[in-house]
């Protein structure tokens, strides 16, 4: 029988982190995925969530969306309902949730992009916390339709470089550095 750490561990398996920091944290959640009954729990302090940077690759750029709790611009993304196991395909369908984008589709590929493990202040009734945030990048081709899930979470079409500017996010900001390669043509 397949735990819910599986889909974690198959997509770690050829994934290369890239310095110490990301190092690390591929090996605190590969420990987690092994060993939780469910990594995707919320009620663990460290659980797995999966999140997308959304590409408009004929523009070059990226979509933001204002994050009230962590009152910041991050990409789209956040949690697995109840027995979901898919990193990428939760990162589907949180994408398609909050940018209301009909026609998202994983690219250049289903591949990894980051991962990172980052705090989340107390709020809304949960303890402070983290999550081992599993990264992809999400493409669209109909920018215009993007729409926002709710007024209190505005989405922004930006540059890489407006991008960069607005998230105060050091680990976003490596995302996007990496999207900017792929985008650039050096994958």
């Amino acid at each position: 029988m397949n735990s819910p750490g599986d889909q974690i561990l198959d997509l770690l398996g050829d994934y290369q982190p890239e310095g110490e920091p990301e190092t690390a944290d591929v090996g605190r959640l590969r420990g987690l995925a092994a060993s939780a009954a469910d990594p995707w729990r919320r009620s663990i302090p460290l659980h797995a969530t999966a999140s997308a940077l959304i590409v408009h690759p004929a523009s070059g750029r990226v979509l933001l969306r204002w994050h009230e709790r962590q009152q910041g611009w991050l990409q789209v993304g956040g949690h697995g309902d109840p027995g979901e196991t898919d990193p990428l395909g939760i990162a589907l369908r949180e994408g398609r949730e909050e940018s209301g984008l009909p026609d998202l589709a994983a690219w250049p590929d289903g591949r990894l992009r980051h991962l990172v493990i980052v705090n989340v202040p107390a709020g809304k009734g949960e303890p402070a916390h983290q999550h081992a945030d599993l990264r992809f990048l999400l493409a669209t081709g109909v920018p215009d339709a993007a729409a926002a899930e709710n007024p209190g979470a505005p989405l922004r079409w930006l540059t890489l470089a407006d991008a960069h500017e607005a998230t105060s996010e050091a680990n976003l900001r490596e995302t996007l550095r990496r999207a900017g390669r792929l985008l650039a043509g050096q994958v």
